[in-house]
């Protein structure tokens, strides 16, 4: 069978061959990123104040490797640097009390952040970050997972991949209204494998995302983009392979140009039941996009899809949109503001939406308020609260049976957090 890896040399492949087999991130965990480690194998860390630096800071959380990081606290933390990720660390934000977590104020690094697992954390960057920076950006490592994020505001990129990566997915996200004016969804350009599953691009005037090397790009809905392009297949030298598979793209008021740009005769995708909502009628009517070779002239199109690890259940494009809104970003224990609006613009089927350049201006006016709620008992302090040690057989006396790993393969700390939210 035709795959993605006939065009790549013997030493090529097996470089960029994803893992086939060991545990899941959590159950759920898909994609080129699916088997990421967190910090299986080291210790928790309680986020305990809201404080940018310091004892119990989230940036003091994620400075070091071999963590898993729970909240004590929930609420928004406001950050002037940026944040670097360590290895090996799983930021575990449903754990948060209240209405969870927002990072804001500026980007965060996870180059060279092997082993990543992030769920369940806004991450808002704003206009006060650094000029020219990502949101999120990844220049290098390997093994990475992002679930029910939430990224905002990027000044340069707002989730942008590139050079020596491997292993990443992101997954039921949204990527969102990058600050103006270059205002991008993001880059995802490595050789190593990116899945992209069931997220949301919103209110972003180009790359939505722009994409160059391998990549699987699946039952996303993109709404919103401006002139500089929706879905932009990589126009350079380097060869890209692709599956662009039962997406729904959606026109809002600043969309003037179509759902595919670019590309050239090194971008070689394999194009399937994606669907465009072109009319901004207030209705989801869309139908479906060409798929044959004479509808992309600068794009090699190829009769037979890549074989990347895909979305468990592949849903039609209208129930990828049904899907996605219900259940894209961080939704536990619910959305903020800030992503209850961006739903709310695409169920407007093409009436309502913006491109913007301060947030902190009408219509979003800043990131909102966050509660911070009331964290459960844990008398040893392990992470996991008595009630549920109780429950499952544990010693709320004894620090040191949070990090035991299980009959399931997770330490018990994991498998606690995992309980707290559904499997995607």
């Amino acid at each position: 069978m035709m795959g993605w890896f006939q065009y790549l040399s013997a030493a090529s492949l097996l470089a960029f061959v994803p893992r086939v087999s060991g545990l899941l991130a959590f159950p759920g965990a898909e994609g080129f990123g699916r088997n990421a480690l967190g910090g299986r194998t080291g210790s928790v860390y309680h986020v305990t104040n809201l404080a940018d630096k310091g004892t119990g800071s989230f940036r003091d959380a994620v400075s070091q490797a071999n963590r898993i990081v729970v909240f004590d606290v929930g609420g928004t933390i406001n950050i002037t640097d940026r944040v670097v990720v360590s290895k090996n660390v799983y930021i575990a934000g449903q754990t948060a009390p209240g209405d969870g977590i927002t990072v804001y104020g500026n980007g965060l690094s996870w180059s060279n952040a092997n082993e990543a697992i992030v769920r369940y954390v806004r991450f808002r960057m704003g206009k006060s970050g650094d000029s020219g920076k990502d949101g999120i950006t990844i220049a290098d490592g390997k093994n990475m997972i992002f679930d029910h994020v939430s990224v905002t505001w990027g000044r340069d990129e707002t989730f942008s991949i590139n050079g020596d990566v491997t292993n990443v997915t992101i997954q039921d996200s949204i990527i969102g209204q990058g600050l103006d004016t270059h205002s991008c969804g993001g880059l995802m350009q490595t050789d190593g494998g990116i899945s992209l599953f069931r997220n949301l691009y919103i209110d972003n005037k180009t790359r939505n995302p722009k994409v160059k090397g391998v990549n699987d790009f699946q039952n996303n809905v993109v709404y919103n983009w401006g002139g500089g392009g929706g879905y932009i297949a990589g126009d350079s030298d380097g060869q890209s392979y692709a599956n662009i598979i039962n997406n729904y793209f959606i026109s809002g008021p600043t969309t003037s140009v179509t759902a595919f740009t670019r590309g050239n005769a090194n971008f070689h995708g394999y194009v399937s039941n994606n669907f465009y909502d072109s009319d901004r009628n207030g209705v989801l009517d869309g139908t479906a996009l060409c798929a044959k070779t004479t509808c992309y002239s600068d794009m090699d199109i190829v009769s037979t899809k890549f074989d990347y690890p895909g979305p468990t259940t592949l849903r039609s494009p209208a129930d990828a949109v049904t899907y996605v809104l219900n259940n894209v970003g961080t939704t536990y224990p619910s959305r903020d503001a800030v992503d209850e609006r961006l739903v709310a613009e695409v169920r407007s089927w093409g009436k309502t939406g913006q491109l913007i350049s301060d947030e902190a201006a009408s219509p979003m006016y800043g990131p909102g308020y966050i509660a911070g709620g009331t964290k459960p008992t844990d008398t040893d302090g392990d992470g996991i609260p008595d009630d549920w040690e109780r429950a499952h057989g544990l010693d709320p006396q004894d620090s040191s049976d949070a990090m035991e790993i299980s009959s399931s393969g997770y330490a018990n700390i994991e498998v606690y957090v995992n309980s707290l939210v559904p499997s995607s």
